[in-house]
């Protein structure tokens, strides 16, 4: 199982999404709720690499929030999930990302490029609506993990 990998920081971003999920309502938690947490804990790779392009909570969230409401009005939802589809892949997906840079936990970069994934997933289209692109986090990530 991935979760058992994810090492404390990572593990701290998730229990955060779980909270921002309840936040906002919601009985799930989604790809916005980790992108929202990376940043929200601040003290993790993944907000160190998104602070390097300026994106700070404030940003993500305004643009979490305008894809979430374009989404309620869009569609009709009959039930939810714990995680989402998309979550469970990102988690999935972390957990190769953390194999091909031979870590050996998931840590919140690996999590955060692990969003790039989810094609049309509400936190890959909010990071690339600020301009955060996959090429960009993997260089700093890549930068990040050769400084240490």
């Amino acid at each position: 199982m991935p979760l058992r990998r994810l090492d404390a920081e990572a593990r701290a971003v998730i229990d955060l999404a779980n909270d921002i999920a309840y936040e906002y309502g919601l009985e799930y938690v989604g790809t916005e709720h980790i992108l929202l947490a990376i940043v929200r804990h601040a003290d993790n790779m993944g907000a160190r690499v998104l602070g390097k392009f300026g994106v700070h909570e404030d940003k993500i969230r305004a643009k979490v929030d305008e894809f979430v409401q374009r989404a309620k009005e869009d569609t009709w939802v009959f039930g939810r999930l714990p995680g989402s589809p998309h979550y469970r892949d990102v988690i999935e997906r972390a957990m190769g990302i953390a194999d091909q840079l031979e870590a050996r936990t998931i840590g919140s970069a690996h999590l955060l490029l692990a969003l790039f994934h989810d094609d049309n997933s509400t936190a890959q289209q909010a990071l690339l609506g600020l301009g955060v692109t996959q090429k960009k986090c993997r260089d700093e990530v890549l930068h990040l993990l050769s400084a240490k």
